[in-house]
């Protein structure tokens, strides 16, 4: 606490060391997974998840919370100053895993976007995605209280989605409502259909899984002409459940 907190280069350089040690430790456990059992891995996953997800809306908002910083900065002498907060705050992406897309023209947090868009939601989420991971249910965990959640998938992959995983992750969150479908072997891009049927349906066209945005170069983007979408989404609530690995 006091190195985010102490005015100075050092306590700067040490934050940013700081977590990224973190980063490595999670690195390391999880390329031995053999040797902790995969009840273990999975509550770390959540954890680094939630955690990844939590810095990066500390990040976003820096702009709005200018004011009460600099609020703070004239009372004390010790605290860092604005710039050098944003700068520390930026920092907690490290260049080997920033997790960036481009999403309405600039460049945003990959988990910051995802959430914003699960919450415009104010009856359905529909999620077309082949490559479904513990982080593509992390991003749903803030979903409006009431709205069914439906993630069609194949779950093909090298890192599949797990029965353990989705079963620990809607006991840690019972009011997120999640039913799980197979997409039927013809997408390769993914979407996201927001209140389907609706007078305020959005569809949002992902360059990538959400379990991996922001790895490469990728965006989303908003198709306002919806009702081409109707046919596709009335197929695919018709396929079959999808079946998790154990």
């Amino acid at each position: 606490m006091l190195m985010t907190v102490l005015k100075g280069e050092l306590a700067v350089k040490q934050s940013i060391d700081l977590v990224k040690t973190f980063k490595k430790m999670k690195d390391y456990i999880l390329e031995n997974r053999d040797l902790i059992g995969q009840r273990e891995v999975l509550q770390l996953s959540m954890e680094t998840a939630n955690n990844k997800i939590a810095i990066s809306k500390i990040n976003h908002d820096m702009i709005s919370l200018e004011k009460q910083i600099s609020d703070v900065a004239e009372g004390l002498k010790d605290v860092v100053t604005k710039s050098e907060l944003a700068d520390m705050m930026n920092s907690f992406v490290s260049e080997d895993d920033d997790k960036w897309l481009m999403f309405n023209a600039k460049f945003s947090s990959a988990d910051a976007v995802f959430e914003s868009i699960y919450r415009k939601a104010k009856s359905t989420i529909y999620v077309v995605d082949n490559y479904i991971g513990l982080r593509t249910l992390v991003h749903l965990k803030n979903s409006p209280v009431g709205v069914q959640v439906i993630l069609f998938s194949d779950n093909v992959g090298a890192k599949k989605l797990h029965s353990i995983e989705f079963t620990d992750f809607c006991k840690e969150y019972p009011t997120v409502q999640i039913k799980l479908q197979k997409t039927g072997g013809i997408f390769h891009d993914r979407f996201i259909v927001i209140d389907y049927g609706t007078a305020d349906e959005r569809v949002f066209i992902c360059g990538a899984s959400s379990k991996d945005a922001g790895a490469k170069i990728t965006a989303i983007v908003e198709d306002y002409g919806t009702a081409k979408y109707k046919p596709m989404i009335a197929s695919l609530l018709k396929n079959p459940p999808l079946v998790l690995p154990k």
